[in-house]
């Protein structure tokens, strides 16, 4: 039994993912390979799992209700902040297919080598990471797609700033999912999904 295939049944039976392109990508990038060796026998449950530092790697429903609801293309710049595994980037690296399209930050080492070492089992080449030690300051270059896998308590205007007019962020605040689109007047027009569990959002070292 190919146990990635069940999940993804699984997830389009529930009507959450839905998309052709997604639906590829979620066969592909096996999330079995993004979780720690102690988990790889639940990797196909539908739950969050621990990681290292108190991160989780995210229910594969929600990963696929936010990817979903940010809508990636072939050939948009994304932005993917703080993931922890590398499985959205990785998810994401083959969504927008083979431009060196998307960037990933990280403040904690560790995590660093992690995400690297999951997506060379992919020799994934349209995807880089950077280390940062303090908040969105670090952020120079302005994207079409930002994708927030950790919890907010506001919408962070660094991250407004750096979204393309027209575009989206998807972001969870408080106990809701946010999808966030900027219009050229920069109005954000918002709409909110309840009910969702994400740890919290961390922006400088402890």
């Amino acid at each position: 039994m190919d146990h990635n295939l069940e999940l993804v049944k699984f997830l389009r039976e529930k009507w959450v993912l839905k998309s052709e392109k997604l639906v590829d990508c979620f066969k592909n990038i096996d999330r079995k390979d993004f979780v720690l060796r102690e988990n790889r026998d639940i990797a196909y449950e539908d739950i969050p799992l621990s990681i290292w530092y108190d991160q989780t790697i995210s229910q594969p429903y929600t990963v696929a209700f936010m990817l979903e609801l940010l809508w990636v293309k072939e050939g948009d710049s994304v932005l993917d902040i703080w993931t922890g595994s590398g499985w959205t980037t990785a998810l994401l690296a083959c969504a927008v297919w083979n431009s060196w399209n998307v960037s990933w930050y990280e403040i904690v080492p560790e995590l660093v080598m992690f995400w690297k070492e999951n997506l060379w089992k992919y020799k994934i080449n349209n995807a880089g990471i950077q280390l940062s030690r303090d908040n969105f300051t670090f952020l120079v270059h302005n994207y079409d797609k930002i994708l927030v896998s950790a919890r907010a308590d506001k919408i962070p205007d660094e991250l407004v700033n750096k979204l393309n007019i027209w575009w989206t962020m998807v972001i969870p605040i408080d106990s809701y999912i946010y999808k966030i689109n900027k219009d050229e007047n920069w109005k954000l027009n918002i709409g909110k999904y309840y009910w969702f569990s994400f740890v919290p959002l961390i922006l400088s070292e402890k």
